[in-house]
């Protein structure tokens, strides 16, 4: 099973590269990055030696991004008719979506391990906690793989790969904003105390956010994991209902 899906994971990362997407992605998660820290961020005005201003934003960030890569995992398999021929061949469904999906993930990773030379300017103007920045790191590629993972189910289940972006957005937007003080302050003052938790509770940027300030809580880690383990189990639902349409 491992090596079937890391066949697949091969195949498909190298699919990325073979067309001029994956760079131009590349360079747009680079130029966002750096247009939000170095300006929005205001990096340099802050005078503090950490990468808060960098990891600020990758919420808002990934929330155009990822599902402009996820959009396509299966929608493009159906539109085009090939996810027939690419079921026919001797693996497991979990196989492929796992395969798909990790292959996704080291991309997204492989555009996020190129900010490192915002690690190295905070090494050189400052002392910074490089173990706060790893855990950072960390918390943005599971946060990539979890919006990842929700948009692989949205592609499972259309042809339209525009429809997929948007809806993609649409939810991940949702689960961001539900942290916000804005979406909890429209519970405040009628809804029980346990309920504003439980939309608190939901939201990726809250999680993240705590991830930032360098404690790997396993509260935290349990979300992001278990938000990827229930939409991947989805994603293989969905293409076993419909890969006959």
């Amino acid at each position: 099973m491992i090596r079937n899906t890391l066949t697949i994971c091969r195949r498909e990362l190298a699919g990325y590269f073979a067309t001029p997407l994956a760079y131009v992605f590349i360079v747009i998660f680079l130029v966002l990055a750096g247009v939000l820290t170095f300006f929005v961020g205001d990096f340099f005005e802050r005078g503090q030696a950490d990468l808060q201003s960098f990891f600020t934003f990758h919420p808002w960030l990934y929330l155009v991004l990822i599902p402009a890569v996820s959009m396509r995992l299966w929608a493009e398999e159906r539109k085009s008719g090939t996810i027939e021929l690419f079921l026919t061949l001797p693996i497991r469904l979990s196989e492929a979506v796992m395969g798909k999906f990790l292959a996704a993930w080291l991309f997204v990773g492989i555009a996020l391990a190129l900010t490192f030379p915002f690690w190295l300017t905070v090494r050189f103007l400052g002392d910074p906690d490089n173990g706060v920045i790893l855990a950072s790191y960390i918390g943005s590629w599971l946060m990539a793989g979890a919006i990842l993972a929700i948009g692989a189910a949205v592609s499972a289940a259309t042809r339209n790969q525009v429809i997929a972006f948007v809806v993609t957005a649409s939810l991940v937007f949702v689960l961001i904003a539900a942290g916000t003080q804005t979406v909890t302050g429209i519970f405040a003052g009628w809804a029980p105390q346990g309920l504003i938790d439980a939309v608190a509770a939901a939201s990726l940027f809250g999680h993240f956010t705590a991830i930032t300030r360098g404690v790997l809580d396993l509260r935290d880690l349990f979300y992001f994991v278990s938000i990827m383990v229930a939409f991947l189990a989805a994603n293989a639902v969905l293409i076993d209902l419909t890969k006959a349409e």
